[in-house]
This record gives C-alpha cells, structure tokens and sequence, in this order.
C-alpha cells in the first residue's frame, strides 16, 4: 500500500511538471488562463439564458472565444522586442483604415463602424484598443519618465487622432475606451498629481465644447443618466428597467432561466450591454459578487505580471491593458446600475459580442509575451 502511495504520488509529481512545461512552452500564465476561462464558462452559462436559450447564439460566441484563444497564443510567444520595433506600422495601420471605415465602410443600426470583407465584418476600432497604448509605451520607451510638456502634447495627439476619427463614426464607448488605455500608460509613466488635475480641468472643458457636437440620442443619454424618470418609455427605459432586474433578485436571484424581466424580454439588450442586469436576477447578489471576485482575480493577476517585467516599454504596456480591463468592467456595471451613462460597452468576456472578445484576449496575449520574455527584453 505505501509503495502504490509512493508510485501514485511519483506520477501526480510527473504529470503536475509536465502542466508547467507545456504552459512554459505556450508561454502564458496558468492562474490568468484559469481566471479567464472561468469568466468565459459563467458568461457562456448567462448567455443561454440572456439569449432566450438560443444555442446558435451560444455557438457563434464559442466560436469568437475560440478565434480570441488562438490569438492569445500566438501573441503570447511574439518577442517583445519585434513587437515594439512593429508598433508603429500597427498603429498607423489602425489609423488608415479608420479613414477607409469613414470613407465607405459599412453602416448598420445607424452608425458607420465596419469594414465588409466578406465572409465576416471587420472592426477597426478594436485594433486601436490596442495599438493605442502600444504607441504610447513605444513613445515612452526612450525618453525620460515622467514625460516632459513637449511630450504630452505628442502623446496626446496621438491618442485623440484616432479617438476622433472613432467618435465621428459615431462610436463613443469605443472613442472612450481608446482614450482611457492610451491615458493610462500617460498615468503609469509618473505624471504628477497636478498636472493630472490640470487634464481633467482640460478634459472637462473640452467635454463642455464638445456638447455642440454631439448627436442627439447622445445628448439624451446624458440627460437621461442623470434623471432617468424623465423619459421612462423612452431613454430612461433601459436604465429604470436594468434596476429592477437587478434589484428583484435580491440576494439569491430568482434562479437560471427564471428572471422574469429577461425572459419576458422587458430588458433590452439582455445578452449584450445589459446581461450584468440578467446575472443580478438570476443569479442575485452573490452571483455579482462571484463575477465581481474572478474579475478582481484576473485584474490582480495581471498587474502582478506588468509589475515583473523590466522594460520601460513592457511594463507601461503591460499596466494599460490591465487596468483597462478593470475600467471595461467598471464602465458596464456602472452603466447598468444607473451610475454611468449608457455608453455602449459590453462586459468583458460574458456579453455576446464579436470583435471585442478578440481583442480581449489578445491584449492578454500580448501582456503574457511582455512577463514570459521578461529576462530576454533589451537583448
């Protein structure tokens, strides 16, 4: 009986190292493998119900997970330095082919946002999710930190060329989402406390200018953010009805598939921008606070690796996309519980969604390369 103890023993040894080496080869993170591909299973399980059990619906998202998995690996195993030297060709890439968008890209539900290839619409804005904070980092990369005025202005052009162009499609969650990935590398780099104040006076007032420009359905959302009642049959519907969902299932939820504001479909857009609701009548308060716990995880996870890495470049690009995950999931629940206003961002890797599934995954892709190549960055 010992000796079988021992024998067993020996092979969970030999199987645990032969996990390690293969994760080694792969180049990711176990612990951030396992954080994701938890949020991603829960999500599939809300999708079925959210989607009214559409198994096509569950399918398609499978797919995009699968199609986000396979750039994740293979972006985990880029060398960190062709991927700086490469950067710049990503972002003015990303930036021409906004202009293609905005010359004769594809317009569908009112907005002009995709690039038709075929078998499958493309959208250039994700690209810039991550092609902005990568030209922020090169940027940085061999200059002085904390940046100097000069170079918050260059920063600062760089970040709003496409932030515009993203805006006037009109797309302003995406518009947003740009911007805060490429202000915090801006942030990451030591940017004094006053001279942050400063931006956010500037940013302010620079909202304030753009009110003119915006559209209309823009305008109200603001309006209706900041008293929903006003137009409850109208703009306000989303938001008064998300708070109902979520609060009628109190702390236990009214069980899967049984949420009566979801299934009677009373909320719109359940399986997209609003399925945070969906989880707080189904599932109640704790299920939000599992979600809420493996987002922290996964979050954590991944500023402990940026904190690893050893290049100005790395560590920058690193911090971004990790904090920007953590500001995808705060803008959607914020949305969803009537903090913010409805803006149009999914949540990261629950909501049904295309191009942003594979964008996600392969920011962490690219966060992976950064840790895993760490010794070998400035060789």
């Amino acid at each position: 009986m010992i000796y079988e103890e021992i024998a067993q023993g020996s092979r969970t040894r030999r199987t645990l190292t032969g996990a390690a080496r293969v994760l080694m080869e792969l180049r990711i993170d176990g612990p951030l493998v396992v954080g994701l591909s938890l949020i991603a299973a829960y999500g599939l399980v809300v999708l079925y119900s959210a989607s009214g059990q559409s198994v096509p619906t569950v399918l398609r998202t499978v797919a995009r997970l699968l199609l986000g998995t396979i750039a994740m690996l293979l972006l985990a195993r880029v060398n960190p330095n062709f991927l700086r030297r490469m950067t710049p060709w990503v972002y003015a890439a990303g930036c021409v082919l906004l202009l293609v968008v905005a010359a004769i890209g594809h317009v569908g539900m009112g907005a002009q946002r995709w690039l038709n290839l075929g078998l499958f619409r493309f959208q250039p804005s994700e690209l810039m999710k991550l092609a902005v904070p990568m030209m922020c980092a090169w940027y940085l990369h061999d200059r002085p930190l904390p940046p100097s005025v000069p170079g918050l202005a260059a920063m600062g052009a760089l970040i709003l060329v496409p932030v515009a162009l993203v805006a006037m499609q009109p797309d302003l969650g995406t518009a947003a989402l740009i911007a805060v990935a490429g202000a915090l590398v801006i942030v990451l780099a030591g940017l004094p406390l006053r001279v942050m104040a400063g931006l956010v006076g500037l940013a302010a007032g620079a909202a304030w200018f753009g009110w003119s420009f915006m559209h209309d359905y823009q305008r109200k959302r603001v309006l209706t953010f900041l008293n929903p009642q006003t137009d409850p049959l109208g703009a306000g519907y989303h938001i008064i009805q998300s708070q109902i969902a979520i609060g009628s299932g109190g702390v236990f939820g009214k069980g899967w598939m049984n949420g009566s504001q979801a299934q009677l479909e009373f909320l719109p857009e359940r399986s997209t921008d609003f399925i945070f609701a969906v989880i707080g009548e189904e599932f109640g308060l704790l299920g939000l606070l599992l979600l809420l716990l493996l987002y922290v995880f996964v979050v954590g996870r991944a500023i402990f690796l940026a904190t690893q890495t050893q290049d100005t470049f790395a560590r920058l690009l690193a911090g971004s996309l990790a904090l920007t995950f953590f500001v995808y999931v705060f803008i959607n629940a914020g949305m969803v519980t009537g903090l913010l206003p409805v803006v149009g961002v999914p949540l990261p890797l629950v909501s049904y969604g295309g191009s942003s599934v594979v964008t996600l995954l392969a920011g962490f892709g690219i966060l992976m390369a950064l840790y895993s190549r760490r010794k070998l960055v400035g060789s």
